[in-house]
This record gives structure tokens, sequence and C-alpha cells, in this order.
């Protein structure tokens, strides 16, 4: 039957309408595709690197995973070509489930939240003892972020040959924070003198994530842990006593190597990161730091319904923890200075 065009033109023309067969609800199983390490992303394009050989292959993203699916530390599947040889492409169709999340907003309130890095066991905050002084919110913010990403954190001090390292200590003794001292500016020490072995050995078969401002030294850091990894170096202004940005995405490297390796991180990996200058908290609550701490935890169990723990709160059981001894008091002090730490503007 001849459709009504509305006119009697015999040059009018239509088109033949297009079926509406449903779209179907099966998928297909990515589940036994090549898996491979995100270790890197630019513009668009992933760096992957294989498990099976640890080819390095560049791929896309399908279009089903949406915007900012992909971290790096990403375990995926990858479909295509992965070969690894130039002018090749392959394609990533599978994000496997994360077993922690390095997350952060821009600014309070402000800004998309997003994933820094997957899948890592250790936050290295990365804190120069002068030229830049240390900055105990920013410490304090990355600490918050691994307690929250239920990740275990480490305090790295760089430039050890400029001052002392010793408020640090003191300051986040309390903490239980692991701290290693290194000095790389000083010509001619080796690994054992300038601190990198104890620091090698630490990180030995962890995948880890370095992080802190500009200029605290990450970049020579890493290319005193990993030798091939030629990351540049940047330099301290004179004046402000502020360093830039060197590193403009993060990229993970393999301990001992280049960033390809062992994807399976049996001999470890390195996350470096570009230098932050905000590490927004929002969406932390008090009791995502409080699992870091699980004595405090305990004690915070009598705490009545909706207490912030901090030290105005006039029935907070902390308060009974901290008269228990000058231990537990530092600890507590800790505490709150951290929770505090979530609200600040760094």
């Amino acid at each position: 039957m001849r459709r009504d065009t509305g006119t009697d033109d015999p040059r009018v023309r239509v088109r033949p309408g297009k079926g509406s067969r449903p779209r179907s609800k099966r998928r297909p199983d990515h589940s036994g595709k090549p898996r491979a390490l995100v270790a890197g992303v630019d513009r668009g394009r992933y760096r992957l690197v294989m498990d099976d050989g640890g080819t390095e292959v560049t791929a896309v993203k399908a279009r089903e995973l949406g915007r900012g699916a992909i971290a790096v530390g990403d375990r995926v599947r990858v479909a295509g070509d992965v070969s690894g040889r130039k002018d090749t492409l392959a394609r990533v169709v599978l994000v496997e489930k994360r077993r922690s999340e390095l997350r952060r907003r821009p600014e309070e309130g402000e800004g998309r939240e997003k994933v820094l890095v997957a899948n890592a066991d250790t936050l290295a905050i990365v804190a120069s003892v002068a030229r830049p002084a240390p900055k105990l919110g920013m410490i304090d913010r990355c600490l918050v972020a691994a307690y929250d990403a239920g990740m275990r954190p480490i305090l790295v001090v760089t430039k050890k040959d400029l001052g002392d390292a010793t408020m640090l200590a003191e300051a986040y003794g309390p903490l239980g924070v692991d701290i290693f001292v290194t000095n790389l500016g000083e010509e001619g020490l080796g690994d054992e003198a300038s601190g990198v072995a104890a620091l090698r050995e630490e990180l030995a078969g962890r995948e880890t994530v370095l992080v802190g401002h500009s200029g605290v030294g990450k970049s020579t850091l890493i290319n005193a842990l990993v030798p091939k990894a030629e990351r540049a170096v940047g330099h301290v202004n004179e004046v402000t006593g502020k360093g830039r940005h060197t590193s403009t995405s993060a990229v993970s490297l393999a301990l001992g190597g280049g960033s390809g390796g062992d994807a399976a991180g049996e001999g470890g990996r390195i996350v470096d990161t570009p230098g932050v200058r905000s590490f927004g908290l929002a969406h932390v609550s008090p009791d995502d730091v409080l699992r870091g701490f699980p004595d405090l935890a305990e004690a915070a169990d009598g705490c009545p319904r909706g207490c912030t723990h901090a030290a105005s709160e006039p029935e907070c059981a902390l308060d009974g923890f901290a008269g228990s001894g000058e231990r537990e008091a530092a600890r507590v002090d800790s505490l709150r200075r951290l929770l505090a730490a979530r609200q600040a503007p760094y």
C-alpha cells in the first residue's frame, strides 16, 4: 500500500521506514580476552603492559565503558591487535574490579571526583626537608586519602642534606607511619648511604603511588629507584621556594626497570603522579579515617551518634582514651589533626 505523502506529485519520493527491532540484552563475554595493566594515559590513548610477556601495547577505550572509566593501575581485558607492533591499536573492552582507588577532588565541593590511581597497595607521601618546606596540612590530607582508599601510607623525606627531619618524625611517629629519609643531593653517595636501598627494599613486590607537592624531588627519587625511567627533573624557584610540574600525567614504572616489565608486579611497580597543589577530601567521612586506626575506632564506639570526634565534642569517647597515657594522647591528637585536615583549604 502506497504511503500518503501529502501530494500527488510523482517526483516526490519517500524513503522506506526503518524497522524497530529491539536491542538485544545479551552482551559479549570479554572475560577470556588477554589481560593487561594500564601503565599510562595520554589524550585518549592507553599504554598497556600485557600480562603475557610484558609487551607494551597502545589501545583506545571501547565506547560502552564511558567517560573516566579507566585509570592508571587498572587491570583490563583487551581485544584487537596486542602484538605491540608500530602503528597498531588495540581496544580496552573490560575493566576488572578494583581492589583500591586513590581519589581526590581538585577543590573542596568543586569539580568532578577523580580516581588518580587504581589497585595500589602503598601511598608514599614525598616531602622535602626544605626548598620547599614541608606542609603538614598537605601530608595530613594525603594520609586521610590513603586510609580512605585502604592503602598503607609511608612518608618519604627528601633533601636530608638541606636540614633535619626530626620535626616530621615527631609529627607522624604517633600515627605509626613508617618514615624513610633520603639524601640524593650529595654526589657520590651509594644506595645505602642515600637511603635509596632501604626504600627500594620496602617497595619491592608492592604497587606504590608517589604523591607530593611540586619540587619535593619525586622525579629525582624515581630516577634513583628506576634507573631507566629518565624522568625529567625540575628546579625550585630561589625566591618563592616552589617547584614546577615536571610530570604531566600519572605513569606506572616497573621497579628496577622502565615503563614496561612485569605487569603482574612481582618485582614491584611505582606510579609517578603530577605534583599536586590541592587534595580535596569532601567524599571522606570521619569513620573512613577511623578505619585506619583500629584501637581508636574501638574507643570511638562509645561516642554518641553523630559525634565528629573533634576536641570540642563534649561527650567524645576519645577523650577517655587519651587520658589513659602519653602515647594514647598523642595518637588522639594526631587523629584529630587528620580529621581537621579534611576541611582545610589546601
